[in-house]
Order: structure tokens, then C-alpha cells, then sequence
């Protein structure tokens, strides 16, 4: 196999010396009242610093934004000194590490809420199960935002964003993908605003560039990347319709505009992502490469092989890996030597402690 993967890449203001991104991963560890970043994950992290990127665990804006257990924030004090410790521990070990930022919408509970609806684009039901202090619970019945309070999540983001600077973070994601809040304004099935958020693509997507324009005043667009899943079908309460793919075409051609740091594409790889509805397509970035002229990063249940063909053939800049990252630390390292990969407990991803988290072994 040759080793695209381990070649140096440049994204935006990022020069990565191999290919091999970290994808962001939740592993529910901020198990301390304040939801900050501890020193366990300050190790975790850092053992991974190998990575060409790492794309830190979704992080949450606000409060509003929460909608699991565990999950770190970047809106306190307390968080922004807890992601220190991560970043100097990455920085010290070579490693390049941004922030996902993050906001739930209308998957999340009451529960995280003190008992109130979630918020979201419309007052419809994702009718899924989420996970719970006290185990999976169905979603509820969410709170529309008034316009005034979106322009109040805008400015989360941007504090976020400004945090994630003071906190040490080379740069920052926006979390537009996978049915959280971004992803419910753009979709049709879950945004039925007759407002200037609603109706139209570019009603539909004006949440995700005024999420852009703020961000943009807190660090340069060349340390920001995005983050999109246009194939997510039947999952998280979204479905692939007629309009899907030509919302997300607008999408990136005015993403284009803002010279940012790269475009993540999640590939459809959940068995139920590719059954039914119209406008389908089997290979997100095969579709999206022509359009998009910032670099790309891919996602999605990659091996290295498979990520090789994708480098070769031109449809991606860099591979972001996910589950491979948690069980191999040293992932570049395996693959430069072709080593054996460890495989991923997948009971231990979000129990808490040490074990299935900073356990998985380099090699010698």
C-alpha cells in the first residue's frame, strides 16, 4: 500500500505532517459539575497527539446547547482553564488539536434543562431515544427559538469561539451536521419557519452564516472548518429529501467564499443511511469535490486502505479516523509500519474512568 496517509498536508492555516485526522469523538469523561475538561482528558488527548489534526469531542456553546451526560462545555471560566490543560499537554507532545463547537437543538431532554423542551428551528419531535443520567429516554416535544434568541445562539458560538482561543485551541469546528441544531435549520423536515430562518435554502441555511460571520471576527476563517453529513438519513429524526442535496450545493458554493480551513464530509456508512428517499448519492465527496474549493477532510467508517483510495484518487485532502483513533493511539505510527490495528471496545466509549479511554496500549 503506498502512504498518502502519512504524506504532510496543508489546511488553511493548518500544516499537518501527515494526513491522519483525529475526528471529534464523544466519550462523556466531564463527569464533574462545572462539565470541564479534567486531566485524564488532558492524557487522553495527548497520547494522540501523532495526528496530522485532532478534532476535539463536540463541546457545548451555552448551556442551552446541552443534550448528553458528561459532555464538556467552553462557555465558563472553569472549562476554558480545563481545555488549557488539554491543549498544553497536545501542544507539548507536537499535536495540533481544534474545538468542535457545539449546540444540541432539539435532540437533548429536559433533564438537561430543568425540566424544560429543548429548543429548535419548530416545535417538532425527532422521535428519538437519547442518552440519560438514568439511562435512554425519548426526545420531547421541543420549544421553537424566537428570532431574538437565535441571534442569542449566534452569539454563543462567537463566545465559544473566543474561548476556544483563550483555551489554547489552534482553531475551531462548527458542528453543522449529524441533526443538532445547525442541521435542523437546514432541513426542511425539521425547520417549518415562515420566517427569515425558514422556507427557502437560504433561509434555511442563514443560521449557519451568521454562525460563520461570528466566528470569523474571533480568529481568521483559515483556522475554521466545518463540519457537514448531507447523506444522514433516518437517523436523528432526519431524512434525505428532494431538496437535500441541492440546500447542501448552496451550502458549500457560498462556503467557498470565506477562504476557510476545510470542508468535513461524513460518508454514508450507518446501514440505514442509503434506504430510500430521492436525491440520494453513494459517495459524498466524489459529489462534493468539483464544488467545494477549500480542502476536504473525510469521514465515515474509514480503514486505511480505503482512505488511501480516497487521497488518490483526489476526493479528499485528509481522512478523519474515529473509532481507529480511540484503539490505537499511535495510529500514524501503525500504518507507517504496518502494524496490526487494535481493535475498539465499543461498551467502554462512554461508561467513564480510565478504562476503555487512555488503557488501548502504543506499540513498543
Amino acid at each position: 500500500m503506498s502512504h498518502r496517509l502519512l504524506t504532510p498536508a496543508r489546511l488553511g492555516a493548518f500544516e499537518l505532517p501527515n494526513r491522519l485526522v483525529m475526528a471529534p469523538l464523544t466519550r462523556c469523561r466531564a463527569d464533574n459539575p462545572e462539565f470541564a475538561p479534567t486531566p485524564l482528558m488532558a492524557r487522553y488527548y495527548a497520547q494522540r497527539a501523532s495526528a496530522g489534526l485532532i478534532v476535539s469531542e463536540a463541546t457545548i456553546v451555552s448551556p442551552q446547547g446541552r443534550g448528553y451526560p458528561y459532555t464538556p462545555g467552553i462557555w465558563s471560566t472553569a472549562q476554558v482553564e480545563g481545555w488549557r490543560l488539554v491543549t498544553d499537554a497536545v501542544h507539548v507532545a507536537g499535536g495540533r488539536i481544534v474545538c468542535q463547537l457545539w449546540h444540541c437543538g432539539r435532540l437533548s431532554l429536559p433533564d438537561f434543562h430543568d425540566g424544560q423542551p429543548p429548543v429548535a428551528p419548530s416545535a417538532i419531535n425527532p422521535e428519538w431515544n437519547m442518552f440519560s443520567p438514568t439511562g435512554m429516554k425519548p426526545t420531547v416535544t421541543p420549544r421553537a427559538l424566537s428570532v431574538e434568541e437565535i441571534a442569542g445562539v449566534v452569539e454563543d458560538f462567537r463566545s465559544a469561539a473566543r474561548n476556544a482561543v483563550a483555551a489554547g485551541f489552534d482553531g475551531v469546528e462548527i458542528h453543522s451536521s449529524n441533526g443538532y441544531l445547525i442541521h435542523q435549520f437546514m432541513a426542511a423536515c425539521s425547520n417549518r419557519r415562515d420566517d427569515q430562518y425558514g422556507g427557502s435554502v437560504e433561509n434555511r441555511s442563514r443560521l449557519l452564516f451568521e454562525i460563520l460571520d461570528a466566528v470569523g471576527c474571533e480568529l481568521t476563517f483559515d483556522r475554521v472548518g466545518f463540519r457537514l453529513n448531507p447523506m444522514m438519513n433516518r437517523f436523528h429524526g432526519l431524512v434525505v429529501e428532494p431538496d437535500t442535496v441541492p440546500t447542501f450545493d448552496y451550502v458549500v458554493r457560498r462556503a467557498n467564499d470565506y477562504g476557510l480551513a476545510y470542508l468535513h464530509l461524513t460518508e454514508p456508512y450507518l446501514p440505514n443511511q442509503l434506504e430510500g428517499g430521492v436525491g440520494v448519492i453513494e459517495e459524498v465527496a466524489r459529489h462534493f469535490r468539483p464544488l467545494a474549493t477549500m480542502p476536504i477532510v473525510s469521514n465515515g467508517g474509514f480503514d486505511p486502505a480505503r482512505a488511501e483510495a480516497f487521497l488518490s484518487e483526489g476526493l479528499c485532502d485528509a481522512v478523519a479516523f474515529g473509532r481507529l483513533f480511540i484503539s490505537n493511539p499511535d495510529l500514524p505510527e501503525r500504518v507507517a509500519r504496518g502494524a496490526a490495528l487494535a481493535p475498539w471496545d465499543m461498551e467502554r466509549f462512554y461508561q467513564g474512568g480510565e478504562a476503555g479511554y487512555i488503557d488501548y496500549p502504543a506499540l513498543p
